[in-house]
């Protein structure tokens, strides 16, 4: 599918000094966590990667703010035996701090890769896990997890592998528990797009067929 996207703008605090993460044709790229505010008064504490040829010579202090402009970015690494999904913020292009500016932006265009995973929370909050491809050059693609909540959970559980889908939201730290095999309970955080609008896209025109908004209160959950 053609005209696929993948956009995002964060700002935030830089919540630990950066460290060189790896090098790739002689760039050295680094790694942070960024601090990113939530409504609720909360933040997301997200995985950042920014190039040293952004950085022009300067350096990226702790406590620092950052506005960064890029795309969110996947890749598999094996840990412990196992092969992990591992999501980052790839930077892109540094911007201009603006407070009064919606912190935390995603918008993605792609195909669902994955049959939904719809569930109902004790407490009865409806929720759709899903698994986007977003196409990039070379013949790459980023797996990008996606969460949506109510009304959207329930639109979103009746789509197929192979829908073409657009949606907008935001990058997200989840915290979680995993009970391990000797029954001791691992602390896990997952990354994923918490989305506040979804619609189908119409492959050839990519124009929505069908759309529906997220609970704007759900938007602000997990």
């Amino acid at each position: 599918m053609e005209n696929m996207v993948n956009a995002l703008r964060l700002t935030g605090r830089i919540v630990d000094a950066p460290q060189i993460g790896h090098e790739a044709f002689g760039e050295k790229f680094y790694y942070l966590t960024l601090g990113v505010p939530r409504l609720s008064g909360t933040q997301d504490l997200l995985p950042v990667t920014i190039s040293e040829r952004l950085l022009e010579g300067g350096e990226l202090a702790q406590g620092a703010m950052l506005a960064i402009e890029g795309q969110v970015r996947s890749y598999n690494k094996i840990i412990e035996g196992a092969g992990r999904l591992l999501i980052t913020a790839f930077t892109q292009r540094l911007l201009p701090v603006d407070e009064k500016e919606n912190p935390n932006q995603v918008h993605l265009t792609g195909t669902l890769c994955k049959m939904p995973a719809y569930r109902t929370t004790p407490f009865g909050r409806e929720i759709a896990d899903l698994m986007l491809a977003v196409n990039r050059a070379y013949g790459k693609s980023d797996y990008i997890p996606c969460i949506t909540w109510g009304r959207s959970a329930r639109f979103a559980s009746r789509l197929k592998v192979g829908d073409h889908i657009r949606l907008s939201g935001r990058l997200q730290s989840r915290s979680y528990q995993k009970q391990q095999p000797d029954g001791s309970v691992l602390e896990k955080t997952a990354y994923e797009v918490s989305v506040g609008h979804l619609e189908v896209v119409d492959e050839a025109a990519l124009h929505p067929a069908v759309h529906i908004d997220g609970d704007k209160a759900l938007t602000e959950q997990a």
